[in-house]
């Protein structure tokens, strides 16, 4: 596909960091400004920007977030300022911690003008590659047994999407948690489409392992936005309950059949998501292995994710927010918005 410019491409990074810039992130941007303009809108303290700028100015635009923009998502937040400064057909929008082939921007933007079929947003497939130098930690495998059970469970979301900046239009609610959940159902709502590609695969660096921690019921928060993930997920605590006491009742082939069944489901999962889309290549079958760890980390954390429901909604950043709205409720807001932006009044 060849080493030149993705032409009519922007790629976008919101970031908010602790401390100066990683090589390795500083490296990649580079690269990629290579291939197409980069903008990065950095919501970091005043001394950490400064060092940002230093090292991506030379390549890159690199603003701050827009106050008129601000919501509680701080990540939405420098992505709806994004959008506001593009000035192209397409905008991929990535985390700082993903890392892009060209052939892949290439094939996205190739898949975005398609004429037969049209598509506005195309979701690719993440998965952990560690930095030149480093091993994958730990916790990469076990937040991977998540991202395969996901690929046969309604799909995963990745640290990234690519869109028709259009179809985003004016944007998309800042102050939910799920915001990629968010914009696809936005997308939706407008009478846009989008497009899962589990077989197009974008590397990603592995977290730390205090961010893996901090997010476990952040992300079991996201199923609050679709039910019938999160009432699934509910169950298997209670199932696992009932397993040892049946056990505790000397019913020990029904208390196996059940601990069984429950260990056994997520490694079927798994295993299924990761042959899906050449996923064998990419994800490693201790990941498989696993998932009823995963499963079982799912299984309280859902829990937890419901009391803070019941407390007003799940900690980011410096607040609070809730998690995405229902495609009905985005429906009908997009439903009542349309005669306003055509000029239409009530009669």
């Amino acid at each position: 596909m060849g080493d030149g410019p993705v032409a009519g491409l922007t790629y976008l990074v919101p970031i908010r960091a602790a401390g100066p810039p990683d090589p390795d992130l500083t490296a990649y941007l580079e690269q990629v400004a290579g291939w197409c303009p980069v903008l990065v809108v950095d919501g970091s303290a005043p001394e950490v920007f400064a060092a940002a700028h230093r090292s991506w100015s030379p390549f890159a635009t690199h603003i701050g977030p827009d106050p008129a923009r601000r919501c509680a998502n701080g990540k939405v937040h420098g992505v709806l300022t994004g959008l506001d400064r593009i000035g192209t057909e397409l905008v991929v929008i990535a985390d700082d911690d993903v890392r892009y082939d060209r052939p892949a921007l290439a094939e996205i933007a190739a898949e975005l003008r398609r004429v037969d079929d049209p598509v506005d947003v195309i979701v690719p497939q993440n998965h952990f590659v560690a930095a030149a130098g480093r091993t994958l930690p730990w916790h990469a495998r076990w937040d991977t047994a998540r991202t395969l059970v996901n690929r046969v469970t309604g799909g995963d979301f990745p640290g990234t999407l690519a869109c028709r900046l259009a179809a985003v239009g004016p944007g998309y609610d800042g102050d939910v948690l799920f915001e990629n959940l968010e914009l696809l159902r936005t997308v939706e709502a407008r009478g846009g489409r989008y497009e899962r590609r589990s077989e197009l695969y974008v590397a990603r660096r592995p977290p730390t392992t205090r961010h893996f921690l901090g997010q476990r019921v952040r992300q079991a928060y996201d199923e609050l936005a679709r039910p019938a993930r999160f009432a699934a997920w509910s169950t298997v605590l209670p199932l696992a309950a009932g397993g040892l006491g049946l056990s505790r009742h000397r019913r020990p082939v029904g208390a196996a059949a059940v601990l069984a069944a429950l260990v056994a489901a997520p490694v079927v999962a798994a295993e299924a998501g990761r042959r899906r889309g050449q996923g064998r290549s990419h994800f490693p079958v201790t990941a498989s292995l696993l998932a009823p760890a995963w499963a079982l980390e799912r299984s309280v954390t859902v829990w937890l994710a419901l009391l803070c429901r019941m407390r007003g909604g799940v900690g980011y950043g410096d607040g609070i927010v809730r998690s995405a709205h229902s495609r009905r409720q985005l429906a009908r807001r997009w439903a009542r918005a349309a005669p306003a932006a055509a000029g239409v009044g009530p009669a």
